[in-house]
């Protein structure tokens, strides 16, 4: 499985439906909260290429977005093979 990582804020609703999302497909993460480690906000954004709101998820080290883009892959049919992709 791809390592997921997942730029969040305590009090963001998407942050949570998107781990919502990810751990009832049994799917771990790594989780870099922002509120906390303000630092690291900066790394979410060059990361994201210029993304500054949360959450911002990475599989496999590839961008995909924030929630919205998480669950589209997931209606799509792609979330899963994305997820089980060989590195």
């Amino acid at each position: 499985m791809q390592p997921v990582e997942i730029y969040t804020t305590p009090f963001c609703g998407f942050c949570h439906a998107a781990k919502r999302l990810l751990t009832q497909k049994d799917v771990s993460f790594a989780e870099v909260d922002v509120a906390r480690e303000p630092q690291r906000r900066q790394e979410m954004m060059d990361r994201a290429n210029g993304g500054y709101t949360v959450p911002q998820i990475f599989i496999g080290g590839t961008h995909i977005g924030g929630c919205d883009e998480l669950y589209a892959l997931e209606r799509a049919g792609k979330l899963d093979p994305m997820l089980n992709a060989e590195g």
